[in-house]
């Protein structure tokens, strides 16, 4: 039997680690991907999956709810309902909630302006809000909202200066209504980073970041997905990590395997180009990327064509019928609810 190519080579290669084998059931059953495209950038479409691994695009790609706009974050909450965090753009002052209890139907629940003028120790803020993001705390019943603000560098020879002075701002809440004041920053360390979530495992946090800095040969981990953990919700965090992406990705989003003994981290390779996939048994690694988006003979994962970023969730068995059934390519309208 050779060893190289052909079909014997593909035959060589191992499924993703976390994958349920015959006969055993999975600890996961589904999984939702709310996210953007590229020709609609800032909207909110759905697409679903049972593996984890292959997905395909609900509501026959059309988007699932007219109001929205934002990268889309997802985070079942104090409530057991489901909260939808978002922003009318990075120009505009106010983060905006939803609630759903089926993912289907959904209302306003809040906005949110932060005074960005008070955040401690950074005086030269710029009035920009990117990419809001949304963790509940079950351990200490609170939700954690994070977003990226830029601030004025001054005269720099930083490549890309407007990102480069991007820094991850957060505010607490019990209740999505009332907000901790004033906002702050997240990190320590003086470092530019976007499109940060934070996740919990076993009693660590874990802030999974994109390092914004410009890759140089100075500066290699520049665009690049990396992990930074702490003993606490709030930190302090450590330094990151060594990059689990390659450079220009973005957007980073966390699952547990259907088996839930790895986790799958996709990221995007912006603009538009394609999505990456990284796995560990643990978050704090040690990562390996899977074969996926070039060659469709070789590839283990599969996400539809020109997917933006977003975020993954769990859903059961029946929330994926349920949203299949409800967002079906024969679904004209979505049921919306009123206050």
């Amino acid at each position: 039997m050779s060893l190289f190519g052909g079909a014997a080579g593909q035959a060589q290669m191992p499924d993703p680690p976390g994958q349920v084998v015959p006969g055993e059931t999975p600890r996961h059953e589904a999984y939702l991907f709310a996210h953007m495209l590229q020709s609609d950038y800032g909207r909110l479409y759905y697409s679903v999956s049972r593996d984890g691994l292959h997905w395909e695009m609900l509501h026959g790609g059309r988007r699932v709810h007219e109001e929205y706009r934002g990268h889309p974050d997802i985070c079942r909450g104090h409530d057991g309902r489901y909260y939808l965090v978002g922003n009318r753009g990075d120009d505009r002052p106010d983060i905006n909630f939803w609630v759903s209890g089926d993912l289907i139907a959904r209302q306003k629940y809040s906005d949110y302006v932060p005074d960005l003028k008070r955040v401690p120790d950074y005086p030269k803020t710029l009035a920009r809000i990117g990419a809001p993001k949304l963790f509940f705390d079950a351990a200490s019943a609170q939700y954690l909202l994070t977003w990226h603000t830029p601030h004025h560098l001054g005269q720099t020879d930083l490549p890309e200066p407007y990102w480069a002075s991007q820094r991850t701002l957060y505010v607490t809440s019990r209740d999505l209504k009332t907000f901790s004041d004033p906002p702050r920053k997240l990190f320590p360390w003086d470092m530019a980073t976007i499109d940060v979530i934070i996740r919990r495992q076993g009693d660590r946090y874990y802030a999974i970041l994109k390092d914004e800095r410009y890759p140089t040969l100075d500066w290699t981990t520049g665009k690049t997905i990396r992990i930074a953990s702490a003993p606490n919700l709030l930190g302090p965090y450590g330094e990151p990590g060594p990059p689990i992406s390659p450079n220009f990705r973005e957007a980073p989003t966390l699952i547990p395997s259907p088996n839930g003994k790895a986790w799958y981290l996709y990221y995007e390779q912006y603009p538009g180009v394609a999505y990456g996939l990284s796995a560990a048994a643990g978050l704090a690694g040690p990562w390996v990327q899977i074969a996926g988006g070039q060659r469709p003979d070789w590839d283990k994962y599969a996400l539809p064509a020109h997917v933006r970023h977003g975020c993954m969730i769990l859903i059961t068995r029946a929330q994926y019928e349920a949203l299949a059934a409800a967002l079906s390519k024969e679904s004209a309208e979505l049921p919306s609810l009123r206050r």
